[in-house]
């Protein structure tokens, strides 16, 4: 079992007086179980964007702000060692919603976390975990799933579970696009988990021309089955709008989008240098050589919330 830790119970109250004594609207990182429920309620979707460095985090931070939406920060375990660990991470999080003075709810997810990783990042404060057991066997997923939940209700985070490989390569990790059993997503939903990820042909990274297109009757039969559960759509990048939105009003209530945020970054970049603006006084300068990427970004997260229908939703 879990040992109880009570460092994320301390960062919370902190930034509770924290914010109290600067009389400011800032919110702190919440779980996302409130904004998943009036997302499923209200028929929309509620964007996971991926972080990768202080660029990636401050565009999503100010887009949400700027839309009025409700957003969730995925970190990768591998994205998380880049940036010097989970408590780096928070702790930069955390300080950027306070300098910049976001006021709409965000929670730092942690995306197909290992059971390890999930108790690290319960650990460096995170306010959201997923932990990815569906390469083991059903019994162990549901096993190791149980002890999560428990202590996420304990200290009041969200939880996501996920059924089915996804496909794609997701840190090194490739899956081949499986549709889960809509029996075992009830058996992983009946947990307790605040969110259900399940397979239904949907890849990581970029779709290729074959691709058959997400599995919309393995879909209403594991809404029909999960009762009111917000599920997740992992892959957002390249599913057609149409899919999309027929995606939610069939229970999807989270879409993660990370791969369309990097090509957005990389050929903004890519262009700012082809066209030798590196070179013009100083256009190296890594503050003016990034902005072209960051703005891209926010251009990509403005895109995908207005698609989502999470915007004004804050």
């Amino acid at each position: 079992m879990l040992t109880r830790n009570f460092t994320y119970d301390k960062i919370k109250k902190r930034e509770i007086k924290g914010n109290a004594r600067k009389g400011r609207g800032v919110k702190m990182l919440v779980s996302a179980k409130d904004m998943l429920t009036k997302a499923r309620a209200g028929k929309y979707a509620v964007g996971q964007f991926n972080i990768n460095n202080l660029e990636w985090t401050k565009a999503i931070l100010l887009t949400a702000e700027e839309m009025k939406s409700p957003v969730i920060l995925g970190v990768s375990e591998g994205a998380g060692k880049y940036m010097c660990g989970f408590k780096t991470v928070s702790a930069m999080v955390r300080a950027m919603i306070e300098e910049l003075g976001i006021t709409v709810p965000v929670a730092l997810h942690l995306d197909h976390g290992s059971y390890e990783g999930a108790k690290k990042c319960i650990e460096a404060g995170f306010s959201s975990i997923m932990f990815d057991g569906s390469h083991y066997p059903i019994e162990e997923n549901i096993a190791k799933t149980k002890e999560l939940v428990a202590t996420a209700e304990e200290k009041g985070l969200s939880l996501e579970a996920e059924v089915g490989a996804i496909g794609g390569e997701e840190d090194g990790v490739i899956g081949s696009g499986e549709v889960a059993d809509p029996n075992e997503c009830k058996m992983i939903a009946d947990l307790g988990v605040t969110m259900l990820a399940a397979g239904i042909g949907n890849i990581h990274g970029k779709y290729p021309a074959n691709w058959k297109g997400l599995n919309f009757e393995v879909l209403a039969k594991i809404n029909e089955l999960t009762g009111d559960m917000p599920l997740v759509l992992h892959g957002g990048t390249g599913i057609p709008a149409d899919m999309i939105k027929k995606a939610i009003s069939l229970g999807v209530s989270k879409i993660n989008v990370n791969t369309e945020c990097q090509l957005a970054f990389a050929e903004a970049t890519r262009k700012y240098i082809e066209e030798g603006k590196d070179l013009q006084g100083k256009g190296f300068d890594p503050r003016k050589l990034l902005a072209p990427g960051f703005e891209a970004i926010k251009a990509t997260v403005k895109e995908k919330m207005e698609l989502f229908g999470s915007v004004g939703k804050a």
